[in-house]
């Protein structure tokens, strides 16, 4: 699996032509401050649950947040893992905002009790996105963990008590919810909040469980008429920029800009192309090396390469290829398809056809080396076979599934505490296990 092969470069005629071509510094970045996670959401992208205790330091973080500052960074996406269980977090955020690096972070609400909101109310440099994956939480918590809906909402009420208004409620579209649209949107308006709508990717644990997860191709058109008609209202982070293919296109830059104009640092500070894409293919560096993050951003090889125009392969023929580029590239590369080729979810089928070729080696498809999973997560709906993730005791070898029967036997109930927190590892303190 190899990245796109550059095409000659034409003159830069539009705004998203000059982005395709990368930016200086990038409008705004993600960062993971910790693996560490009080839940184990089977979709974790970053397979998050365990800290590694070789993660950034305070004084390392904040000399990352001086070049960001440098290079002139509108903004960062902080997430995890869990970040607001960094003993250090709320002086990072302190930190980046002084320096004049606006924050926007993502929690699952655990820490987010009166007095934090109180706190986080008074920063104009701040936005908070509270992830929630059902309407219900019979929805929610069979992706998120028991308990795990409440919390939100709990949060999601701190931060309204406390006069905090236009912070995000996040959800990731899957199978369970799309029908539950009008009802996420209700829920924002309660609080005050507005409404994020992302992509499910199958990267991380989410290449576990995406053929029982995204979206059907019914599914996908609901959500793009539903986009159509919200579009002014609602957020996506450009994620679904592959629905173009249906007609019209969404709000947005409608484009990959990996490497372009975003880019991930993780908690041990290795440079990723994208959020989605944490894997070694698309490694570019580590902050820690010399040059800082300014110089892998600038001259590494992996972006020096996104950066040129690349070949439309097998959908340049595609009469929707100019709206939807192509589609996702961890997407792409998760599911095993080559990275010229459709997206998975291309909704002309031409990603059901390739997909359908590359299931029959299962062995071919790639997976992250990174993987900070607790021991073993597994659970069910109501009237559904329980959904399992990671690789973990009991896992069948070359299947990606587990034995549920085995798996249970290493560790049973593991969900059966609060908030979904594993309580064979917790004891008194909740956040025990995510302490330096």
């Amino acid at each position: 699996m190899t990245l796109l092969d550059a095409a000659p470069a034409p003159a830069p005629t539009r705004l998203v032509d000059l982005f395709e071509y990368g930016l200086d510094a990038p409008i705004c970045l993600t960062w993971e401050l910790t693996y560490a996670c009080n839940l184990a959401c089977v979709h974790c992208l970053s397979s998050s649950g365990r800290r590694d205790p070789r993660e950034l330091s305070t004084e390392e973080c904040k000399a990352v947040i001086d070049e960001l500052e440098r290079m002139q960074v509108f903004y960062v996406n902080i997430g995890g893992g869990e970040p607001t269980v960094r003993p250090d977090f709320f002086e990072l955020v302190d930190y980046a905002t002084a320096h004049h690096v606006g924050v926007k972070f993502s929690t699952n609400g655990v820490k987010i009790s009166p007095d934090v909101a109180r706190r986080l109310a008074k920063n104009d440099y701040l936005d908070i996105q509270i992830s929630l994956d059902g309407a219900t939480a019979e929805v929610n918590d069979y992706i998120r963990g028991p308990g795990s809906y409440d919390t939100a909402i709990r949060a999601m009420q701190n931060l309204a008590d406390a006069g905090m208004t236009g912070f995000k409620l996040s959800v990731v579209c899957t199978r369970q919810n799309i029908g539950q649209l009008d009802e996420f949107k209700a829920i924002a308006d309660r609080y005050g909040a507005q409404l994020r709508l992302t992509r499910l990717r199958p990267s991380g644990r989410g290449a576990d469980v995406w053929d029982e997860l995204h979206p059907t191709r019914d599914q996908q058109r609901e959500l793009y008429d539903w986009l159509l008609a919200h579009g002014d209202q609602v957020l996506t982070g450009d994620s679904f920029f592959h629905l173009s293919a249906y007609g019209q296109a969404l709000p947005g830059l409608n484009l990959c800009g990996a490497g372009r104009v975003v880019c991930l640092i993780d908690p041990v500070g290795d440079v990723y192309a994208c959020p989605f894409a944490i894997h070694e293919d698309f490694l570019a560096g580590n902050v820690r090396s010399e040059g800082g993050f300014a110089r892998v951003w600038r001259d590494s090889e992996l972006f020096t390469r996104l950066r040129q125009p690349q070949s439309g392969g097998a959908c340049s023929s595609c009469a929707f290829f100019d709206t939807c580029k192509g589609g996702c590239m961890a997407a792409k590369f998760f599911t095993g398809l080559p990275l010229d080729g459709p997206d998975p979810e291309c909704v002309q089928g031409f990603g059901e056809t390739a997909l359908a070729k590359v299931k029959q080696d299962a062995s071919s498809t790639p997976r992250s080396h990174v993987d900070h999973s607790h021991p073993v997560a597994a659970r069910a709906m109501p009237g559904k076979v329980a959904i399992s993730i990671g690789r973990r005791p009991g896992m069948s070898e070359g299947t990606g599934r587990i034995d549920l029967a085995a798996a249970l036997e290493v560790k049973p109930n593991l969900f059966s505490g609060n908030a979904g927190m594993p309580v064979n590892d917790l004891a008194d303190d909740p956040l025990a296990d995510f302490r330096p």
